[in-house]
């Protein structure tokens, strides 16, 4: 049960949404933590409220009825959606595609640039052995976003790591988009800079 009321105050030009949540019991509370953090950035990006004077508070009720049926637990919490992505890059990046791809949804599609498409990391590994003695991903930023049925996570970060030229290199920026639904990754499309990086190299410079 989610039920959402909401109004505002205005002190001193300033408002001050004030927004009650009513849940049935049972969400843990590092979930419900999560869910007054977001109902203020959702406020904030709507009303122009300043943080310190956003509210958010929930209160929990036993049980409720509705047509005609009688409610005594919540749903279910969704995960996470940038720890999904974290630990799908991490895993990758321990070369454990087993546990990485406990991450991917059964339609998992991965688009990299010059429209490369693949839908299994062992294509991954395939096109990057010949292109690579190693390469490492080191996140620096997540953002997480809500839209429709599912989080759309943006990554970035740096690359670092060695052409089988012997050739290292670091530094390079890359971002990466996801898709994620029910915990699971559905999409991810990667950019990165390696392209202008290879040009230099091939140019001599």
């Amino acid at each position: 049960m989610r039920h959402f009321s909401h109004f505002a105050l205005a002190f001193q030009g300033a408002f001050m949404p004030v927004i009650s949540v009513t849940l049935l019991p049972g969400y843990a509370p590092e979930v419900q933590h999560r869910l007054v953090q977001r109902l203020a950035v959702t406020a904030r990006s709507v009303i122009a409220a300043a943080d310190a004077g956003t509210t958010v508070f929930i209160q929990e009720v036993s049980t409720y009825q509705r047509d005609g049926k009688v409610f005594t637990g919540g749903g279910a919490a969704r995960p996470v959606a940038s720890e999904v992505v974290m630990a799908f890059l991490n895993a990758l990046g321990e070369r454990n595609l087993d546990l990485a791809a406990t991450h991917l949804s059964a339609n998992f599609a991965m688009t990299f640039p010059d429209k490369v498409q693949m839908h299994t990391l062992q294509e991954l590994v395939a096109w990057s052995r010949p292109r690579y003695q190693s390469i490492t991903k080191t996140v620096e930023h997540l953002d997480e976003s809500w839209r429709g049925d599912g989080a759309v996570v943006y990554a970035s970060g740096c690359l670092s790591g060695v052409f089988h030229n012997g050739h290292s290199f670091e530094g390079i920026r890359f971002i990466d988009r996801f898709e994620v639904v029910d915990g699971k990754i559905e999409r991810q499309d990667v950019w990165n800079d390696l392209g202008v990086l290879l040009a230099k190299i091939a140019a001599g410079n």
